[in-house]
């Protein structure tokens, strides 16, 4: 875990820091959890210790832990502490978990969106109902109001799950839950990049109205564009794994939010 900075060097926390400092704790933690570096059983450090480890408050790393508890990452016993559950079993490692350990890059977390959100969209222009148009319509106006770059991901992930959803299929609804966390993880990168703005490609409000008005084809066209973006802009993350390129980002945003331009 990184060292704890001085109290002269602590910035101020803003509500879009405070998002993004949760991400850096939680996934710092994890990976400490998965790799063994914190064994089963140990006890975490205390609410009060880790927010002076990594520069934060206390109600920061209280979202950070409570988000390991409902990954089955850890057991929060009352008055006693935080403690690492056993990992061993196929539900406690859960599909995200698998999928990690084949170490998936942006790539190939893109080429496996395509044929599931295409097929899926497809099945959502001929099934959304009024309740599901809702959905996709809440979950765009959130991603356009927001200010800070977790929530729109957020936001964004709840737009692509509606759609899921309005398919009308279980089966890869699911199957886009499964992949839900390494998705967000890119959509961190994707709606704080400038380049992702490229003209003449459709997203979320081209690929609604594509849905409300019933064309199909279009509605799959908008999609496969609008993933297929990511292999233009991302670089060299396009082949870096998924975590690995979330990592950095985060570490990037938060010294960004330091050093304000201007």
């Amino acid at each position: 875990m990184p060292s704890a900075p001085s109290s002269q060097s602590r910035p101020v926390v803003t509500s879009a820091r405070s998002g993004l400092l949760t991400e850096r704790i939680a996934r710092q933690l994890e990976h400490d959890i998965r790799s063994g570096a914190i064994a089963v059983g140990a006890k975490l450090p205390s609410e009060r210790e880790l927010a002076a480890t990594f520069g934060s408050s206390r109600n920061v790393v209280r979202e950070a832990l409570q988000r390991l508890e409902a990954q089955r990452l850890i057991e929060v016993a009352p008055g006693r502490g935080s403690f690492v559950r056993d990992q061993s079993s196929g539900q406690a490692r859960g599909y995200d978990a698998l999928y990690r350990t084949g170490r998936p890059t942006v790539r190939q977390l893109i080429e496996a969106r395509l044929p599931l959100e295409v097929e899926t969209i497809r099945l959502a222009t001929l099934r959304a109902g009024e309740d599901d148009i809702a959905a996709m319509r809440a979950a765009q106006d959130t991603l356009e109001s927001a200010t800070d770059v977790v929530t729109k991901a957020r936001a964004d992930v709840a737009f692509h799950d509606a759609i899921a959803v309005a398919s009308g299929n279980p089966v890869l609804r699911i199957m886009l839950s499964s992949i839900s966390g390494m998705m967000f993880e890119m959509m961190l990168r994707s709606n704080s990049d400038p380049s992702i703005e490229e003209p003449g490609v459709p997203h979320h409000p081209e690929i609604f109205d594509a849905i409300v008005a019933r064309d199909e084809e279009l509605a799959c066209a908008h999609m496969r564009e609008h993933l297929l973006l990511g292999t233009r802009t991302y670089g060299a993350d396009l082949d870096l794994q998924v975590d690995v390129m979330a990592r950095r980002h985060i570490e990037l945003l938060l010294t960004e939010s330091d050093h304000p331009a201007g």
